[in-house]
């Protein structure tokens, strides 16, 4: 089994607009309400796989309860601590026009040690059932930013793979816990390693380090430009095939799913990058928060450039 885990997850409420006009009033023709957060993304996606999945985290209040009504009607098995407040809500808006999404994030509840420790203390009770850990988003309120690395450190100690996908803070603290795997996009890496990374060669020896670390895979996304799946034997480039973007709401979970799926069958390197970027340009061709399914993956591999980087 593959467990996520989203410990600031969001109804992502989706609105769209023919132009999006600021300081104006702008009248929404669409709006749809998703179960949202980085590792229910990746739990979606591995849904449509026929992984088995179950996904974990904190949520709070009615917007709360309603993200676990949608995840059963998904059909993927869930834990959900509840803590006090509400759980956040996101709202994306799409311009018609321009085909562009403005996103606005809430920070999410404010978390108390309490509800840490129970969690974590669940975590660890439950983790031998997982073969694959899946540690994603951003951290609510009230989280220590090395919660990750926590986590990550009782996963080792039960033998179990991390993929973690992380920003700022909650990201380099992980890395110190040594995760199977990371996923960050050039943002995220560039300012983890404090300067612009313009070229792949700057990306690789910007990744040198983890792998020094003990790190097994680094995957870093660059959008329309790419990914680079490295690992200290091998540096692979992949590009992906033309499509006409809708939005980029869950595409580098859609990556992330499929190094998950492909991790747990074995497969190369190699056809790691296929997939995973197969998976996230698919994603970024739906609208709103609609995510690739495994027909689609298959059907698009051959599509992928892949390039052995020496």
């Amino acid at each position: 089994m593959i467990l996520t885990v989203t410990l600031n997850p969001s109804i992502d409420k989706t609105v769209r607009v023919d132009r999006l006009i600021p300081s104006r009033l702008n009248r929404i023709h669409s709006v749809r309400m998703d179960a949202g957060g980085k590792g229910i993304n990746v739990a979606k996606v591995l849904k449509r796989f026929s992984a088995e999945v179950a996904a974990w985290g904190l949520t709070a209040g009615y917007a709360g309860r309603f993200l676990s009504q949608k995840l059963n009607e998904l059909g993927i098995p869930s834990f959900f601590l509840e803590a006090e407040g509400q759980t956040r809500t996101n709202l994306k808006v799409v311009d018609e026009s321009t085909r562009e999404t403005t996103e606005l994030n809430e920070p999410g509840p404010t978390i108390t040690p309490e509800v840490l420790k129970q969690f974590e203390d669940r975590f660890d009770r439950e983790l031998p059932q997982a073969s694959l850990v899946v540690l994603a988003g951003s951290l609510p309120p009230g989280v220590p930013p090395d919660y990750y690395g926590r986590l990550i450190e009782i996963a080792g100690r039960r033998g179990v793979k991390v993929i973690l996908d992380a920003d700022g803070d909650a990201l380099a603290h992980g890395i110190e816990a040594v995760p199977y795997a990371i996923k960050p996009n050039i943002h995220e890496l560039e300012k983890l390693c404090g300067r612009t990374l313009s070229s792949d060669e700057d990306v690789i020896r910007a990744a040198d380090p983890l792998l020094a670390k003990g790190i097994r895979y680094v995957v870093v996304s660059m959008g329309g430009r790419g990914s680079l799946l490295l690992s200290k034997e091998e540096r692979i480039r992949a590009a992906p095939f033309p499509i006409e973007p809708q939005s980029t709401v869950g595409a580098g979970d859609s990556m992330v799913a499929a190094m998950a799926f492909c991790i747990l069958q074995g497969i190369s390197l190699e056809q790691t990058a296929r997939w995973a970027t197969a998976a996230g340009t698919i994603t970024a061709s739906k609208p709103g928060t609609d995510v690739c399914t495994l027909q689609e993956v298959v059907e698009k591999l051959p599509f992928v450039q892949v390039e052995r980087l020496t």
